[in-house]
């Protein structure tokens, strides 16, 4: 395995790493106090090629490498997790959906200004009562001439409020289960389609996360992704490769948070000393050092085996479970590492704990993981 990454790879890298400093931290703090959307740092996104990475030129994207997306990222995370997951949705939910399943109609209507950075996208299939279980959608499409009618509800939708487009899994035959169940980009603005109150969250604040209603909403056919019936292959393929995005936005918040312990700990005097110098703090770091670089292999390599063309959904899984689970625990080593100073917004730290803790949760709980690796090996022949 090479473990060199490419001179473009590279400058992805550092193209992520000095937007991120200098565009994106300056207003992080203020943006988490006041959960405000960053419309410009998304459009600047837009403008960097950040928001369709792995789209073809041919739709507007910037045709690079799973592996490129997984450095951006995490460069973008470790400033502010909240661009990050905007950015994920975006890239790994909806471009990566509609380049893999959408009609050419769709891919030219839809697809190119959102991997333009020209439009934000969103990714609706949770339901009040469809979390982990997606198959019990309740959101209806019924077919009528040329459209179709959606009624029902969806919530934890990241993008929610800011999205210009909508790709909503609704079932179209309750007879066949979650075989019956569809996928439809809804544009915002159509009559019938509405949105819930902006959710006041712990962390990722910078972000913007609300339901969807659908009321008689009356959706084109044209809208309709891949074919009636692929709704539920639809959103657990895309999945797979969100769940990447997700891992290395808990790399960024790790990362994060080991950097801030190492600088903290060379300036903190203890007892005569720096507390760099205490074996009880250098074990937390080196303990934070191999955790981040355990979750850095393992998203890589999921990362690697998607460019392939390989299966990869459990090397997915296990690098988001691995990589949500470290960014909880370095976060909290951090805190810990400043000691009462990790308790306050100035250090940052403290955010970083209140955002890591989603990664555990949304685009498959680490329980929900754990089920997906489990039967990968146990079907193994």
């Amino acid at each position: 395995m090479n473990f060199n990454f490419t001179e473009e790879q590279l400058m992805i890298q550092q193209t992520a790493r000095d937007f991120a400093l200098s565009e994106i931290a300056p207003s992080a703090v203020e943006r988490d106090i006041k959960a405000e959307f960053p419309y410009e740092i998304v459009k600047k996104l837009g403008e960097l090629g950040f928001m369709g990475m792995m789209v073809s030129p041919e739709y507007g994207g910037a045709g690079l490498d799973t592996i490129s997306y997984v450095l951006a990222m995490i460069e973008i995370s470790k400033v502010d997790a909240s661009v990050g997951v905007i950015m994920s949705v975006n890239n790994s939910l909806v471009c990566y959906g509609l380049e893999k399943y959408g009609s050419d109609y769709i891919k030219e209507k839809y697809l190119t200004p959102l991997a333009k950075g020209e439009k934000l996208g969103a990714f609706a299939l949770s339901e009040p009562e469809a979390g982990s279980d997606a198959t019990k959608q309740k959101t209806t499409a019924d077919k009528d001439g040329d459209f179709y009618i959606l009624n029902g509800i969806k919530n934890w939708i990241t993008n929610g409020i800011n999205a210009d487009y909508y790709l909503v899994m609704a079932t179209t035959d309750k007879e066949k289960g979650h075989k019956g169940i569809s996928t439809f980009v809804v544009e915002k603005g159509t009559e019938g389609f509405g949105q819930g109150a902006k959710e006041d969250k712990l962390g990722i604040r910078s972000s913007d996360t609300c339901s969807l209603t659908f009321e008689n909403c009356k959706v084109p056919k044209e809208n309709l992704v891949w074919e009636e019936g692929k709704g539920f292959n639809f959103a657990m393929n895309t999945l797979n490769g969100g769940r990447i995005g997700i891992a290395a936005q808990a790399i960024g918040i790790a990362e994060a948070s080991l950097e801030a312990s190492i600088k903290y700990s060379k300036t903190r005097k203890a007892f005569g000393s720096t507390i760099s110098n205490f074996q009880a703090i250098q074990f937390k770091l080196a303990d934070m050092a191999v955790k981040v670089d355990a979750a850095k292999l393992l998203t890589l390599k999921a990362a690697a085996l998607k460019d392939a063309g390989q299966s990869y959904a459990k090397e997915a899984a296990m690098a988001k479970l691995y990589s949500s689970k470290i960014a909880v625990e370095c976060a909290l080593e951090a805190i810990q590492i400043h000691g009462g100073y990790g308790y306050v917004r100035e250090y940052l730290v403290e955010r970083y704990l209140r955002d890591a803790k989603i990664t555990e949760i949304y685009e498959g709980t680490s329980e929900i993981q754990r089920i997906i690796i489990a039967r990968a090996l146990l079907d193994q022949k």
